[in-house]
């Protein structure tokens, strides 16, 4: 029963308390990464932080989750976020490793970011910027990931499960000293936008063995040349969402240019320079192609145009079915693929439309493993932070195939693998309560491949 309530903190003065013993199931799937936490009581407080994230708390910090499980402190956790003898990094790579030698080879690597509100300025990398969580400029925090998704286009659940993220540190905290050395922000950190974070996370997704091979990301991405230029470097596929006002050149008139040469010089100045072919934009190569062009894809929607950005690839464009006759704007999506000319449309539309998986992968993270409740300011504090809820999600990714959940079914429960009688502060079970460790909620629900988009779209050939 609730006692009474600490108006300081929000926080209950006394809880029903998750058992001191660690259920076996997380035991047992920590076991592997025990090791990168050298002191007993890190490992400990990992076993309890994790615990803490699987719980059916609204809000999960170090506060609440001392006050759900028994065997810890706030204290405890803090210093587990902050001062105990061990890496993020290291674990994001240890947890990567051990997933990509049992997932599919030749997957797909979704690039996003998200944003973590936030109501003061002190929390590092906060700053008013865009905050996609709320629609409209804010202070916030921004994430990017990366996340793995198989590419079993014959299932109807495909694997996918998260890699890595790192914050984005906007210009004022990067070069400001004082707010870098308040937040421990690392010398060696420096300023890097969204796009640059997301080719290392492209780097380490390949030095920890990703089995990847076409990358996809929004036109946040897209729509940077550098990033573009970046996967192409690294030779590394792409489909990428893009601006109306992308540009493109038709490869026929690129190679005309390329046969006509540099005008005859006249010797006067510098000697001319070949004459590029015509740019256009996304927007007008796709509203040329005649209505008839169209055809019809079931489950996804995509246009293309062979097109030319430094190497031959795919304009794609999408609109949705509409009725026969029906005449008027439509709306259009635009995005650009380096995949070569044999690939089918399905196939195109198929890996446009994979970002459904890294977009579940933000609403479930933070509606069921606490992603955007750290409180702490510290650099440190938060990438530690987001590495436990990245090890908690894979867990629950890994549990979800374990109990084979029906796909038919919008939510899964894991309510009966994670239920167990409540104890109180001592660890002694209370009579007549108790506490669901792995909450009821929707909990990585393996496929909506139809989220927010008609059933049936248009293609052009």
């Amino acid at each position: 029963m609730l006692v009474g309530m600490d108006d300081r903190t929000n926080i209950p003065d006394a809880v029903p308390k998750a058992s001191t013993d660690p259920l076996p199931e997380i035991s047992a799937f920590l076991e592997p990464v025990a090791p990168l936490f050298r002191r007993s009581q890190s490992r400990h407080s990992l076993e309890r932080y994790i615990t803490g994230l699987l719980t059916d708390l609204d809000r999960k910090n170090c506060d609440t989750i001392a006050a759900a499980v028994a065997g810890t402190s706030t204290e405890r956790l803090q210093h587990l976020l902050t001062d105990a003898d061990w890496d993020s990094l290291e674990l994001d790579a240890a947890r990567v490793r051990s997933l990509s030698a049992s997932s599919p080879k030749g997957g797909v690597l979704v690039l996003d970011d998200t944003s973590l509100p936030k109501q003061g300025k002190a929390s590092v990398g906060v700053a008013r910027q865009y905050c996609g969580a709320l629609g409209k400029r804010a202070n916030c925090q921004v994430v990017v990931s990366a996340q793995y998704v198989a590419d079993e286009p014959e299932s109807s659940r495909p694997l996918h499960w998260p890699v890595g993220a790192q914050l984005y540190l906007p210009e004022r905290w990067a070069q400001d000293r004082q707010l870098r050395e308040r937040a421990h922000v690392p010398e060696e950190v420096p300023f890097r936008s969204k796009p640059q974070i997301a080719l290392s996370l492209v780097d380490l997704s390949r030095e920890w063995g990703v089995p990847f091979e076409v990358v996809v990301a929004d036109s946040g991405y897209g729509d940077n040349p550098n990033f573009l230029k970046g996967l192409e470097e690294r030779k590394v596929a792409y489909v990428c969402g893009v601006e109306s006002t992308f540009g493109v050149r038709r490869p026929e008139e690129v190679r005309a240019a390329s046969e006509a040469g540099a005008p005859p010089y006249k010797g006067r100045g510098q000697p001319p320079k070949e004459r590029p072919a015509p740019l256009y934009t996304a927007k007008e190569v796709i509203g040329a192609l005649p209505e008839e062009t169209w055809q019809t894809v079931v489950r996804h929607s995509t246009t293309h145009d062979r097109v030319l950005t430094a190497a031959e690839g795919w304009l794609i464009g999408e609109r949705p079915l509409r009725p026969a006759g029906k005449k008027g704007e439509e709306e259009l999506k635009y995005y650009y693929s380096s995949l070569s000319a044999d690939v089918s449309p399905a196939r195109l539309a198929a890996l446009a439309h994979s970002r459904w998986a890294i977009e579940q992968f933000y609403e479930d993270a933070k509606g069921e493993c606490g992603l955007d409740d750290y409180q702490g300011r510290r650099w440190d504090g938060l990438h530690r932070h987001l590495a436990l809820v990245m090890l908690a999600y894979s867990f629950l990714m890994l549990q979800s195939s374990i109990l084979g959940e029906d796909p038919s079914q919008e939510e899964a429960s894991f309510s009966p693998l994670f239920s167990g009688q409540a104890h109180d502060a001592a660890g002694d079970p209370q009579a007549g309560t108790d506490v669901v460790v792995g909450g009821s909620g929707a909990l990585v629900r393996r496929n909506r491949p139809d989220k927010d988009l008609p059933s049936t779209q248009e293609l052009t050939k």
